[in-house]
């Protein structure tokens, strides 16, 4: 706090007309009385806190670094000898002090040559004078009229200082004094402001926040032209995309999207779509045009089509063997046959196993992978199904396999999967060694047998031909040494090698979802060795091996050529069938699955059913759009195939049974959700079940779930579901017949026909037919029935009534009247089908 100090107790001028320059050696005296009198203005230690000086005329008072001071040039002067020395030679010499009490003591400068440097370490309060508190000076300008402004007035006794108050007016209010301080108290007052180096040039700013306002203050100012310079950014950036110049070839599929040919052109898809509007082609930018009509639109632009598969990219070159070590493998044998012939029956003998007790319906409906060791070496047998839903599993079997063994019952003889069987085998060109099962039979005729395959091509060797026939009872375990001697023969016969120093290849038999294992798959290895780590592609999928297991459950580290395994590890569920390879890296693993990924989405968007509006409204008028929806889920990925397939089948022109969607798993909530949101929709689940918090939403959303473990009783459920779907067929029946016994003539009636009713009845609006000769001559209504006089709903046989026919009058005695009326009659699939041909023939 700075006290008012009078020029006779500090400053001593000898001259009061002293120029600002010489008031540089003012001398500052701290006298005894001033403590005394309890001034805080000169402390103990020597640090002046303001100074004012009034010698006629305000004096100004030099800013000096004194020896020994803390902070020089600043608020608050060090004064260590009562002489107050120059410090700053030839520059501006200023005291600066802080309002207190309503005394200010200014800067001296007479000129400055930066005036916003000087205005800046005047202080922030300083620069708050308005240009009327500079005017209203007495006769100082500059610094000297702020100086003043805040200072002593010409002949006045008393200071005044200016109000800086929050909100002030500008005026001026008195200077009132506070109680002294207590003297040499450090700290005491109102802080000043920061101190200020003398010398040190301008003090720091805060740069950024004055760019930030110096930047919307333009901003602000130069709107319009910031605007503009906006809109001429962007239509060069258009000008520079449409300079974009067209490629001279691309690379497309069969088809491809207007879209996506206008990006590879470099064009926009307006462009592309007025080009298809000017050859009559009406399209949207999201539709796909064929090869053909791109390349025609591509030929305007001067740009050539090159039509590339996806399918090349996702093919992996396997290693040849020419220079390969190659090494025997075992066999692969596929045993098929018809449904309950004994296939499993046979393998369980052979492995001293019981499968087919455990197998409901005592069918098998999954393929199965065992090896088997004989005395002669180790055999991997493949059972498949028999029944007509695993049309594809057996085609798979046949197609991984290198023998096949045709079981065939000798009491049944050939059925229809036998020939079916036998045709896989051929397409697959494999081997077929004939064993006929069930020999302990009574009824058993294995000759008939062996004629009718010799009539399908597999005449016995014994009658000349090339294939291998065996006798056996898989009940009584008769011939199945012979068996297995005949499969080592025709096996040293083919010369079985595989290469096992290349990457592991094999084919999926089988996946499913193995709960606290994740997604299993059933590997047949082909060719190479199968590590656990290994990298691999099935499918649509890429992995890697965390671990593998054999035929008997048990872990293992590696796995040879045709060694059956399960594999851990998959991101996805691949489909029986596809292929297993191992790759070099993990990349390129991935980038392959990708690219398949791609390439399966192509191929079902290519398959989708696409209908016309034309016939979508003649389907429409006709009735004919019922649609029955199913939610397939399974145990394993074959048997989801098979029902799948199974179920699709059933589908005719009136009734389509539609599959929107089909996984492997436990039914859980979200098929529960996609069911309820479509309306008719039946979740069918074949050896899977609903999980708990799966079958409470079905209940609540009234979604039908359906379970079952045989896959014909599914099959012929949904029938009989789409059987009720179905529009009932109308079909006459006869009622009875009569006889024209006499013709009656009424006025204004007509005729009326007198018959005698022979069997049945006769009713009234029945339908008659007019029989003559065996000629049906006309047919109508009964318009009217009569006995006697009186009118009767009815007349059976052996009584006589009067019939007359609506618009039909020509009667003859000896003609027949047949009464018959048009039923409803419930249709099956089958002749829906049927009828469907004969349209389609027609």
């Amino acid at each position: 706090m700075v006290a008012k100090v009078t020029a006779a107790r500090r400053v001593s001028c000898a001259d009061e007309n002293r120029t600002p320059g010489d008031a540089s050696q003012a001398t500052i005296s701290a006298a005894p009385e001033d403590k005394k009198q309890g001034f805080p203005d000169i402390r103990e230690d020597g640090v002046a806190r303001g100074v004012s000086a009034s010698c006629g005329a305000v004096q100004n008072a030099a800013s000096a670094q004194v020896p020994g001071a803390r902070t020089p040039g600043v608020i608050g002067v060090p004064v260590a000898s009562k002489t107050v020395e120059e410090a700053r030679g030839g520059g501006a010499k200023r005291v600066i002090t802080k309002r207190v009490g309503g005394v200010f003591v200014l800067d001296d400068s007479a000129a400055r040559p930066n005036r916003k440097a000087g205005n800046l370490a005047s202080g922030a309060r300083l620069s708050r004078f308005s240009r009327s508190d500079r005017q209203r000076s007495d006769g100082f300008s500059g610094t000297q009229a702020r100086a003043n402004a805040g200072g002593v007035r010409r002949g006045e006794g008393r200071p005044f200082a200016r109000d800086f108050s929050r909100g002030s007016t500008g005026g001026y209010r008195p200077a009132v004094r506070g109680p002294a301080r207590p003297a040499g108290r450090v700290g005491s007052g109102p802080r000043g402001p920061a101190p200020l180096q003398v010398g040190a040039g301008k003090p720091a700013q805060n740069k950024r926040s004055f760019r930030g306002r110096k930047q919307q203050t333009y901003q602000y100012q130069h709107k319009d032209r910031l605007e503009l310079e906006e809109k001429l950014l962007q239509q060069k950036k258009k000008n520079k995309e449409k300079l974009a110049a067209v490629p001279r070839s691309v690379e497309i599929m069969e088809s491809v999207s207007v879209a996506d040919l206008a990006k590879k052109m470099n064009l926009k898809a307006s462009e592309l779509i007025g080009k298809l509007f000017g050859m009559g082609m009406m399209v949207t930018m999201n539709q796909s045009i064929d090869a053909d009509t791109a390349t025609i639109l591509a030929s305007e632009y001067g740009c050539e089509v090159r039509i590339v598969s996806l399918y090349d990219e996702t093919i992996i070159e396997s290693v040849g063997d020419e220079h390969a070590v190659l090494r025997a493998r075992p066999p692969v044998v596929t045993v098929m046959g018809h449904v309950d012939h004994g296939k499993t029956k046979t393998l369980d003998a052979i492995r001293s196993t019981r499968v087919a007790e455990g197998e409901f319906g005592g069918i098998t409906q999954h393929i199965g992978a065992y090896a088997v060791s004989t005395p002669k070496g180790s055999i991997t047998f493949l059972d498949t199904p028999g029944h007509e839903a695993f049309t594809m599993m057996r085609a798979r079997g046949a197609e991984i396999t290198d023998i096949v063994v045709l079981i065939v019952a000798a009491d049944d003889g050939v059925m229809p999967q036998t020939i079916e069987a036998i045709n896989h085998a051929k397409a697959s060109k494999v081997p077929i060694i004939v064993a006929i099962n069930k020999i302990d039979r009574a009824d058993a005729n294995p000759n008939k047998v062996m004629t009718r395959l010799a009539e399908l091509g597999l005449a016995p060797e014994e009658w000349g031909g090339d294939t291998m026939y065996v006798s056996i009872s898989a009940l009584q375990g008769i011939g199945l040494d012979l068996l297995l001697d005949a499969i080592m023969l025709q096996a040293e016969v083919m010369e079985l090698r595989a290469n096992y120093g290349c990457c592991a290849e094999g084919r999926i038999i089988e996946s499913r979802i193995d709960h606290g294992r994740g997604i299993v798959a059933s590997v047949i290895v082909r060719r190479g060795v199968l590590r656990v780590g290994d990298t691999y592609v099935a499918g649509v999928y890429s992995g890697r091996v965390r671990a593998i297991f054999n035929d008997q459950g048990e872990k293992i580290q590696e796995a040879t050529p045709s060694m059956p395994v399960e594999i851990l590890g998959l991101e996805g569920m691949p489909n029986a069938g596809d292929p297993f390879q191992v790759t070099d890296s993990e990349r390129i693993a991935r980038q392959i699955s990708l690219k398949r990924q791609e390439l399966r989405r192509y191929e079902n968007a290519r398959n989708v059913k696409r209908i016309t509006l034309d016939k979508l409204y003649e389907s429409i008028e006709k009735g004919s759009v019922s649609e029955f929806k199913v939610i397939i889920k399974g145990d394993v990925q074959g048997s989801v195939e098979a029902l799948k397939q199974s179920l699709e089948k059933l589908s005719t022109d009136e009734v389509q049974l539609r599959v929107i969607h089909s996984s492997v798993g436990a039914i859980n909530d979200s098929d529960v959700m996609l069911a309820a949101a479509d309306s008719n929709v039946t979740i069918v689940g074949f050896n899977v079940r609903p999980t708990p918090q799966a079958a409470v939403l079905a209940e609540r959303e009234r979604v039908e779930i359906k379970k079952y473990t045989v896959i014909y009783q599914a099959v012929e459920e949904m029938e009989r579901a789409m059987e009720g779907m179905l529009k009932p067929s109308l079909k006459e029946v006869v009622l009875g017949s009569a006889e024209v016994r006499k013709v009656f003539k009424i006025p204004k009636v007509g005729s009326v026909a007198g018959v005698y009713v022979l069997e049945g009845v006769m009713k009234r609006n029945a339908i008659v037919h007019v029989v003559r000769d065996g000629i049906v001559l006309h047919s109508g209504k009964v318009s009217s029935l009569r006995r006697e006089k009186d009118d009767v709903k009815e007349v059976h046989s052996g009584f006589e009534c009067g019939v007359g026919v609506e618009n039909y009058f020509d009667f003859r005695e000896r003609d027949r009247l047949e009464c018959a009326e048009m039923k409803e009659v419930s249709r099956k699939l089958k002749d829906a089908a049927l009828s469907d041909a004969a349209r389609l023939q027609g």
